[in-house]
Order: structure tokens, then sequence, then C-alpha cells
């Protein structure tokens, strides 16, 4: 007797593999090759051609990755230079929003593609002008905070890197604008504090009692989105502390959702993991660090000197803001401005076919970040000490300092192989 559903099986077999030999001809034939051998010499051809293919994918994948070679300062400096002339009278306007090292970040961000890397800053400025991140305050997300999900913890890591202490479990609110607004005044708190020579963040994720339901999928997509396209090369490292084994296949549906660096910075550690210490050990100080994470400090959070600590921060920022340090030449109204930011923007800015691979971030790339001034009264931005300007002599302790990190980090990055 035929057995129908075996013969169906064969049909959609076949019909997948006419399609996949019309698409892929020259690997077709090369199978030709070996088709009629059998026995241990097919597996072993067939294990050959399976390590050539992934060799041809792998170089193409990382040619993609990390550009054709590393460009030198002149040739950045050409790449800034061009990113400037594409973005017209706005980048003269706005000393620091438009810096050189902002761009550098949207630069490194595109793959050195100015024309993406120009979009990337224009939707940026048209963002911040329309989102106002500069006037968010700690009234408008008091209530997001109290549930402790996310928050900036009161010390650095070693490379001197503010930390974001993120718990998904602690999720109380289900708008998801709400969750957007909270999580884009913790960035700019934490860019705010950002220590000298340095541009990263730190994010630090415990998933203690974390369920399927503790976060949707599209919070995590807003989240990124916001990141990646807002944020570029703000993000240092992700550690995710714990996650236990349902959380495999959320991350599965994640990923897409991030972009090729961005997803290369996340780090799945284990508190029962010797390997895994010994990289806690490298980033942070155990005594400052909270027993949650392994660490010594069994204070924990406290809510109302974190309110605080964040009054004092908005505090500092208004103060900033209306002090009009270095503002624009032309004394114009905030309403003034946004008119003329829309006409000096160019429009006509559009990224190339193919595929954008943008992350907040080159992996554990801390390079140098002065600016010429202030402009925060105009489309506020969360200023560090990173775009304050520097002298020679500063600037030169700064990429000494640069150093002393990237060596650091190359020791965590020999940690995890």
């Amino acid at each position: 007797m035929v057995d129908c559903n075996k013969l169906r099986r064969q049909r959609r077999i076949l019909h997948r593999f006419h399609s996949w030999f019309l698409k892929n001809r020259t690997t077709a034939l090369m199978a030709g090759v070996w088709c009629s051998v059998t026995g241990e010499e097919r597996k072993n051809k067939t294990t050959l051609l399976k390590k050539s293919l992934l060799n041809i994918f792998g170089r193409m994948s990382n040619k993609k990755l990390r550009g054709e070679k590393p460009l030198s300062p002149e040739e950045q400096q050409a790449k800034i230079n061009e990113v400037r002339k594409i973005m017209g009278p706005i980048a003269d306007k706005l000393p620091v929003l438009c810096s050189d090292e902002s761009i550098l970040r949207c630069l490194r961000a595109r793959n050195w593609n100015t024309k993406k890397a120009s979009k990337m800053l224009q939707d940026t400025l048209r963002w911040r002008m329309q989102y106002k991140p500069d006037k968010i305050r700690w009234e408008d997300i008091a209530q997001e905070a109290a549930s402790v999900k996310v928050y900036r913890a009161n010390y650095s890591d070693k490379f001197g890197r503010p930390v974001l202490i993120m718990r998904p479990d602690c999720q109380n609110t289900s708008p998801i604008e709400r969750q957007i607004k909270y999580f884009v005044y913790c960035m700019e708190n934490a860019i705010m504090n950002l220590n000298p020579g340095m541009e990263q963040i730190l994010w630090l994720i415990d998933f203690q009692h974390w369920t399927m339901s503790s976060l949707s999928i599209r919070v995590v997509r807003e989240t990124a989105h916001v990141l990646q396209a807002h944020y570029p090369e703000r993000l240092g490292l992700a550690i995710l502390y714990n996650p236990p084994k349902i959380f495999k296949p959320f991350w599965m549906m994640v990923k897409p959702f991030l972009e090729s660096k961005t997803h290369k910075k996340v780090m799945f550690v284990y508190s029962e993991d010797p390997h895994s210490k010994t990289i806690m050990e490298t980033l942070f100080d155990m005594d400052k660090l909270e027993s949650a994470f392994g660490g010594k400090n069994t204070i924990g959070f406290e809510f109302e000197a974190y309110a605080q600590r964040m009054r004092e921060d908005d505090s500092k920022k208004s103060d900033a803001l209306n002090s009009g340090s270095s503002l624009l030449s032309c004394q114009s109204s905030p309403s003034q401005f946004s008119e003329a930011l829309e006409y000096s923007l160019p429009s006509d800015v559009v990224s190339d076919d193919g595929d954008v691979s943008s992350s907040d971030e080159t992996t554990s790339n801390f390079s140098p970040s002065n600016s010429e001034s202030i402009d925060e009264k105009i489309l506020g931005l969360a200023l560090g000490p990173c775009d304050v300007p520097k002298s020679e002599e500063a600037a030169g302790a700064k990429e000494v300092q640069c150093d002393q990190v990237a060596k650091s980090e190359a020791t965590v990055a020999k940690e995890l192989q």
C-alpha cells in the first residue's frame, strides 16, 4: 500500500531542493562532484564542503562588520568633514550635538558610511527636538522608578563607566510610552554622569524571578530602537546575570531586533560559574557591587536616597540650560531655532541600499570625546565630561587612559574565550 504522507514529504523535499538549486547553481554543481560517492569518503567530503562554505560566509560576514580596514586619523577626519558638508549650516549651529566626537560615533555605528551617518544624526536631531529628552524630570517618571526596575548605581565599573542596573521582573506599568520615557531619562542621566575620558555605559541586568511575562517583545523592540538610533556608541557592555533556561527562547525572539554590534556586547554571566566570577571581579569593585550580583555590598537600593540624587542632577541640568552658556551667536528663541533646524537639515539625505549595521557602539571602544560648547538650551543634550573642551595636555592624558581601558577590556575578552 502506498504511503501518501511519505510521497508528499518526498515531493516537498524535491521542490525545496529544486528551488535551492536554481538560486545556488554553482554550489549545487560542486555538490554533484561527490553526490555519487558513498560511505566514509562521502562523509568526509561533506564535512570539508561544509567547512569551506562556513569559512566563505564567515569571511563575508566579518568583512562586512569590520569594514575594509581601520581608518587612519586623517581618513576619519575626512569622513567627519564630509558629514559636516552633507549636514549643512546646522552642524556649525549645534557644536555639541554635531561635534566631531558625536559625528564620529555615528560614523562608527554606520561602518563609516557618511550618508548613513548623516541620516542618523539628522534623525537624532529631529527626535530630540520633538521628544525633548532634556525636559524630562524626576517628577515625570517617579512612578516608573518606584518599582526599582531601572536605576543608576552610585558607583562606576573599574573602567569608569556608569552602571545602569535593570530588573525586568519589577515591571509595574503597562503603557509603553511611559516605560520608554523612563529609559530615556536614565540614559540621559547616565551620560550626564560620565567620568572623564569615557563615552559608554554598562548595563547590569538581574534575572532573578524573571518570567516570560516580565517584559514584552514590543518594549524590548522600542528600547532597542531608541538605543541604536539615538544613542550610538553609548552601550559598552550589557551583562545578563543569571538568566534562566526559559530566557533562551525569549532571547532568540529578541535577537533579530538587535544589530550585530549590539548583541555582540551582550554577556551571559552565572553566579555559580567560576569563569563568570572572574569576569565580575575584573569589571567591578566587589566591595561596592551589590550582593545580588556576587558583591559584598548588602545595603541595596534606597528609593528616597536615589530620588534625592536624581533631583540634584535635574537641578544641575536646569542650571546648565538656564545659564545660556555658549548659546548660539544668534539669540533666537527655541521655537525660532526649531524652524531654522527644519530648513537647515537636508531633506534628501537617505541611507544607501543594503544592510545597516548600527549599534550604539563598537565593542569596548572608548575614544575621546570633546565638544566645543554647550547648546543644551536649544535641543537639550545630557552632557558628560567628555563633551567639555579640554586642553591638548588633558586630551593626551585621556588617550593614555583609553589605552589602559582597552588593555583591561582585552583581558576580559580573553577570559570569555
